[in-house]
């Protein structure tokens, strides 16, 4: 049955409202470091908050594998590289298969046929699907999982919708070209996958069961790198503390930091501290850059304030793991052209200007401490804390030398992020 103007119309919309879907949810990380992050959160983080009120739709603002915290074992880490990795191939391979169809277009060159359209009938879509997996590794929220698998099912069908019209259009030679070509993939490897008629209609059942192995896959693979990440975490717990690190080589601090943080509570320093109450908390080098995410310790944690958004995507996206290692004061250096160690020592948080210092062999830690509300009667430890049905509320913030013990600064903060109140990573 051939469709009318209005349905074809339709069909064009869908297909590009789901991609538009996901690039604002995907784009919340680099928008968010950007100057522009409250405007983009003045309209999008109602809906956050709202999904974060109900625990059956809270998983979606919560993330499934690490963002803020260096991945600890080398299948994360491969994770991770991958991602950065679509996310380039994918974004190349875009752009060069749209200039070669609009180009067509413009020079009436007949089928695309060449390139990468000599093997696949849809490159675009499948670089767009290689971008979009890239993206959700990236920025690891569930709803950007969930706006991708709206996006595979709507570009499949839009494929499908285009092919009708390009042998309603073509004919026969269209139908040559779809005898050699696979949909998505080259026709060999597409072949195990999924046996493809030429005129194959799309029947009932099939519009009913694709979407829903499609949403299966995507977001139960997201569920399965959830359970995998919260298994590796270096975490350690005692009485009502739990502690992570965010980087590998400060595992083996986190016993002695604990034993650490009892004794000044036995000493009544912590005031804060209440023995009824579960706590989590991060440990990290006194300028670790993404502290901000978890609680306001200061304007240099504010990164979106910083005008170096293209410079912190470039880290994150081509220096997956060093980016977590650099300072705000690192990118600042970059800017200004000075010495980055240089600059890291003059902006020390804890205003320690020691010129036989190594900032890479500081012995401060910064413990931030979140208090983690849950329904629970007895006390929970250990990724329970971590589960969708908590929360978890910033309470202070503990500057302490791990060699001597000492405490050199303990301070309150308030109960929002450097983002105000939109939900940011746990982990």
């Amino acid at each position: 049955m051939k469709k009318t103007k209005i349905e074809e119309l339709l069909t064009i919309i869908a297909g590009r409202g789901s991609i538009l879907v996901f690039f604002i949810m995907a784009f919340e990380v680099m928008i968010m470091i950007s100057p522009f992050a409250f405007f983009f959160y003045s309209v999008f983080n109602p809906i956050f908050k709202w999904l974060d009120q109900y625990i059956a739709t809270r998983w979606l603002t919560s993330f499934f594998l690490p963002h803020m915290i260096l991945p600890p074992t080398l299948f994360l880490k491969t994770i991770r590289l991958l991602g950065s990795v679509l996310f380039v191939i994918g974004s190349l391979s875009f752009i060069v298969c749209a200039l070669q169809v609009y180009l067509g277009k413009i020079m009436k060159w007949g089928i695309a046929s060449k390139g990468l359209y000599k093997y696949i009938r849809h490159p675009q879509y499948l670089a767009l699907g290689l971008w979009g997996i890239g993206m959700s590794i990236l920025w690891p929220r569930f709803i950007v999982l969930a706006s991708l698998s709206l996006m595979f099912i709507l570009y499949y069908f839009l494929a499908k919708d285009e092919e009708r019209r390009m042998l309603n259009r073509h004919g026969e030679s269209y139908e040559r070209y779809m005898g050699a070509t696979g949909m998505f993939l080259p026709k060999f490897p597409e072949s195990f996958f999924v046996h493809q008629g030429l005129r194959t209609r799309i029947s009932l059942p099939k519009y009913i069961a694709l979407p829903a192995i499609i949403i299966t896959i995507v977001i139960g693979t997201g569920f399965l790198f959830r359970g995998i990440t919260l298994q590796s975490l270096p975490i350690k717990s005692k009485s009502n503390i739990t502690l992570v690190s965010m980087l590998p080589e400060d595992n083996t601090l986190n016993a002695g930091i604990i034993d650490d943080l009892l004794k000044a509570h036995a000493s009544g320093k912590l005031v804060f501290f209440d023995d009824k109450k579960d706590y989590f908390g991060y440990v990290m080098m006194p300028d670790y850059i993404m502290q901000g995410m978890i609680a306001d310790t200061g304007d240099n944690f504010h990164l979106f304030k910083h005008h170096n958004t293209l410079a912190m995507i470039t880290d994150w996206v081509l220096h997956p793991f060093q980016h977590l290692r650099s300072s705000p004061a690192t990118h600042m250096a970059k800017m200004h052209h000075v010495d980055p160690a240089m600059a890291r020592r003059h902006h020390c948080p804890l205003g320690i200007n020691d010129p036989a210092m190594d900032c890479n062999n500081c012995p401060y830690r910064r413990v931030i401490i979140d208090e983690v509300k849950h329904h629970d009667s007895n006390h929970i430890s250990g990724y329970g804390l971590l589960s969708f049905d908590t929360t978890r509320i910033p309470v202070a913030f503990i500057d302490i030398n791990t060699k001597t013990g000492e405490i050199v600064n303990i301070k309150s903060v308030g109960i929002a992020t450097a983002w105000k109140d939109v939900p940011t990573p746990a982990i």
